[in-house]
């Protein structure tokens, strides 16, 4: 049977995760980030899962046999940005060194009172751009996203900025498509992330090409863009190592317009020019994909 994203459970537990959090709040990020290398040899030995699903990407992105190493490093990454959620999300944005690009996309058609899809991916950290926004930067943003996965990390981290919680339009709500549809109305930014589909048995997809084989993806990003006649930027929030993160927008598309006659080949050809997007990244910043999961369905 094919695992998905979905079947994966949390290793950690809420004491765990509460004294990470305490620490990297009353201790400081320095003595924080000691606590990775145990938490990376933690799930380099016992999540046999997630270091095969690591082993596999690692050898399509970099192209050759990863090492032990590398699947350490490419862990160590991931834990980093983590914790890192505990000081974007409290707003401790001098703890973190952010680039942002120099022209700022979405802002850009904010202030024009347009709104836009800003397409993210699980390529670095989307955080960067929800609590960024909230400080630092005058966006208006509203998050499209699945609240069921990893509900501990989720639930101790929220109590970080219940604030944060307004921003959020959940998946599989009633009224989330009108929820989408009023906040672009209103000139808001509607992030969501397209490398993952929800539910493949009820949501609508197509077949792309990425580091070499055929992916999944969805195809509400499209559709919802199209619907709502906005533009589509795509979005990645790239770890650097250290305390640095880099932002960058590349915009997808101004308006899509999708001919009835070829509807579906419209729809994939804009999601493999997503994926296409998503792999230059990769190329880039190799470390930071965490879809730690049979992605190819290659069990």
């Amino acid at each position: 049977m094919t695992r998905t994203w979905q079947d994966h459970k949390e290793r950690s537990t809420p004491w765990a995760l509460g004294a990470i959090r305490w620490i990297a709040l009353n201790l400081g990020r320095p003595v924080a980030r000691l606590l990775l290398y145990p938490i990376t040899l933690y799930y380099l030995v016992f999540a046999t899962l997630e270091r095969r699903s690591s082993k596999r990407y690692l050898s399509r992105a970099l192209q050759r046999e990863p090492t032990l190493l590398d699947i350490s490093r490419h862990i160590h990454c991931f834990a980093s940005t983590i914790l890192d959620r505990v000081y974007l999300m409290t707003g401790q944005f001098e703890k973190l060194d952010i680039t942002f690009p120099h022209e700022n996309l979405p802002l850009k058609y904010s202030q024009r009172g347009t709104g836009c899809i800003l397409l993210g991916s699980h390529l670095g950290s989307f955080e960067v751009l929800r609590s960024y926004a909230i400080k630092k930067c005058p966006l208006p943003i509203k998050i499209l996203m699945y609240q069921g996965q990893n509900p501990m990390i989720a639930k101790i981290l929220n109590a970080l900025n219940p604030g944060l919680s307004d921003m959020i339009i959940p998946i599989g709500a009633p009224d989330s498509l009108l929820q989408v549809k009023d906040a672009v109305d209103a000139g808001n930014a509607v992030g969501m992330l397209g490398d993952r589909v929800m539910d493949e048995k009820k949501e609508k997809t197509v077949v792309c090409k990425l580091l070499g084989d055929d992916v999944v993806l969805p195809t509400a990003p499209v559709l919802i863009a199209a619907s709502l006649n906005v533009p589509i930027i795509v979005f990645f929030g790239i770890y650097k190592g250290g305390n640095k993160y880099q932002l960058h927008f590349k915009l997808l598309a101004e308006n899509i317009r999708l001919n009835r006659d070829r509807r579906q080949r419209d729809i994939q050809n804009w999601m493999q020019q997503y994926a296409n997007l998503l792999e230059e990244q990769i190329e880039i910043a190799p470390f930071n994909w965490f879809n730690f999961y049979d992605y190819w369905q290659e069990e």
